[in-house]
């Protein structure tokens, strides 16, 4: 990539459901004893990358139009700072809608924390400069059903809302009768 370059990124990837993260970092990345590895080779000698990044939508499962948290979030990278670590702590929860017409849709949502630091402040240098999503899967599942109320629950419903209707207007028009009432005898002379 060429300086005040930047780049698009869209896709799906298949995780297990298990705990893990997915990344994007500077350096040519390979496994090494088991570990996830990103070689710098001087990289960040001399230079500033720029990790500035709009995350246009996110989610894990089918879109099914619920607005996630990260969906249009945007993230300016300070021109003074070094090369930023952008890190998001994701803990996804499994949602199964059940339609009226029998339709289930198995999906994710998920909350997020973030995080950012320059690495160049912090003991030896350390941490590996990206954007980085770390996700954890919740063992609880959320259940939406679409359901319909009976006529009857509805009707009941309804006549519940007009008798309470019913009572404050009687406890208003007994209140104001009374306080008439009370005006009519102080003005007879009558009142205690």
């Amino acid at each position: 990539m060429q300086e005040n370059e930047g780049c698009n990124v869209h896709g799906h990837i298949a995780v297990n459901k298990v705990a893990g993260n997915f990344h994007f970092a500077p350096g040519r990345s390979f496994q090494q004893s088991n570990m996830h590895v990103h070689d710098m080779g001087g990289m960040l000698a001399g230079k500033t990358y720029d990790f500035t990044h709009d995350i246009h939508a996110l989610s894990f499962g089918e879109s099914i139009g619920f607005h996630n948290p990260l969906d249009g979030s945007l993230k300016l990278q300070d021109p003074d700072a070094g090369a930023m670590i952008y890190q998001y702590f994701l803990k996804v929860v499994g949602t199964r809608i059940q339609y009226r017409n029998g339709t289930i849709i198995n999906t994710n949502q998920f909350s997020v924390t973030e995080h950012s630091r320059d690495p160049s402040k912090t003991p030896q240098n350390s941490g590996l400069p990206g954007v980085f999503f770390n996700f954890d899967i919740s063992p609880m599942l959320v259940l939406y059903t679409e359901y319909r109320k009976p006529l009857a629950h509805f009707m009941t419903d309804v006549c519940a809302i007009v008798g309470g209707v019913f009572t404050v207007a009687g406890m208003v028009d007994g209140a104001i009768y009374a306080a008439a009432k009370l005006k009519q005898k102080v003005e007879l002379g009558k009142a205690i």
